[in-house]
């Protein structure tokens, strides 16, 4: 197959599933081609895997610009020529779907719905655009059931396929107590002081305000404890205002966007994500797929990916931080507790999570998407007996 990709985001997890199913399916053979803007991290990496570049100068929220953004990538998508189009995210999802318009097998993957991160009208008129554009869809592919079921009550009628997100084991690899240490050496980090970590976008999205709110509390009731924030976004001067703002005992470091998240993830007692919504993120993923426990809010996805017996110590309601508070006062106070829930976490990921399964099940609804789309062809031209 010829297989086009369309991403705005070029960045956070979104990129990190596009690169992994790039480098899949040019393992299998397949020709990949990508349509994202040349700047970030996706066209990069992408094109080391594989990919061959479209540049595609869309912004990433939609706006004014969005007609002459489908226009260039109707242009992209004839000079692809692809047998599949796999759109990612929403403005990739409402470009593309303008574009395309079902002429060649489509699958639109949302990755958290557009309207999950809106209010009011601006909510309104996303999920009425969902609505109607799900017809330019040969399948909608959601990561997570739940993400599946919010579609379904929104009354976005597509034909759904669910794929959990998945974790290259080759590269997301069990950190033991050896590269705890040498991480921490490496990132200039106390070896003994509990340790949360959070890899995420800075952005309103992942809830970096509400971790940081809460992190005074936990850092009194669990003394020496230590919080990182790893990753880059549009929320990193606020979040670095408010993080300078906290009393010197409770010292936050903001490490930015690293290439590779492995050693702070090797170097966590406890990776924290307190999102306030979610498709299924795939940060804590990678960090069962590591040996760590995770504390995540109660969104799309959370329930889906952690281990059943985790449930109860970790997830918590959204937005409630007084719930955030105990339960990482809890899990850092503890620290056996947490090398017994991360060796947990990675034996469930590598039963339910592993990439090379996720692309398989891609590539067959690719080839769902294509013969369908054949099929309608066919019966159309069929003449009706009278």
């Amino acid at each position: 197959m010829t297989i086009l990709h369309v991403s705005q985001p070029v960045d956070g997890g979104v990129a990190r599933v596009v690169t992994d199913l790039v480098r899949g399916q040019r393992a299998a053979g397949h020709r990949v081609v990508l349509a994202c803007p040349s700047t970030g991290r996706l066209s990069r990496e992408a094109m080391a895997a594989g990919a061959e570049l479209l540049d595609w100068p869309a912004r990433r929220s939609p706006g004014p610009s969005v007609l002459t953004e489908a226009a260039a990538l109707r242009r992209l998508v004839r000079k692809a020529g692809p047998d599949v189009v796999h759109l990612h995210s929403a403005k990739a999802g409402l470009a593309g779907r303008l574009a395309v318009r079902g002429r060649v097998p489509t699958v639109f993957q949302p990755h958290a719905w557009s309207f999950a991160a809106a209010t009011g009208v601006l909510a309104d008129a996303s999920t009425r655009w969902e609505r109607y554009a799900t017809r330019w869809a040969t399948s909608v592919l959601c990561v997570s059931e739940q993400e599946r079921a919010d579609g379904l009550m929104a009354r976005i009628n597509a034909d759904y396929t669910v794929i959990p997100n998945g974790v290259d084991l080759a590269h997301y690899t069990l950190a033991e107590r050896a590269e705890r240490r040498a991480a921490r050496l490496s990132l200039g980090l106390d070896l003994n002081e509990p340790l949360a970590v959070c890899v995420g976008r800075l952005c309103r999205q992942k809830g970096q305000d509400l971790l940081l709110a809460a992190w005074p509390a936990v850092a009194r009731r669990v003394p020496g404890a230590r919080l990182a924030l790893v990753g880059g976004g549009p929320d990193a001067p606020v979040l670095a205002a408010q993080a300078r703002a906290l009393p010197e005992p409770y010292r936050v470091r903001l490490a930015g966007d690293v290439p590779d998240p492995r050693p702070w993830l090797a170097a966590a007692d406890l990776v924290v994500l307190p999102s306030r919504w979610e498709g299924m993120a795939l940060a804590p993923l990678e960090a069962m797929a590591t040996g760590r426990p995770v504390l995540l809010t109660d969104v799309p996805g959370a329930r889906e990916q952690l281990p059943p017996g985790d449930h109860q110590v970790g997830l918590i309601p959204a937005n409630d931080p007084a719930a955030l508070t105990n339960a990482l006062a809890a899990a850092l106070a503890d620290p056996l507790e947490c090398a017994r829930r991360g060796a947990a976490a990675r034996v469930w990921v590598c039963e339910r999570h592993d990439i090379s399964t996720v692309i398989a099940r891609v590539s067959k609804l690719y080839r769902d998407s294509i013969e369908s789309i054949e099929s309608d062809h066919v019966t159309s031209r069929v003449p009706a007996r009278s």
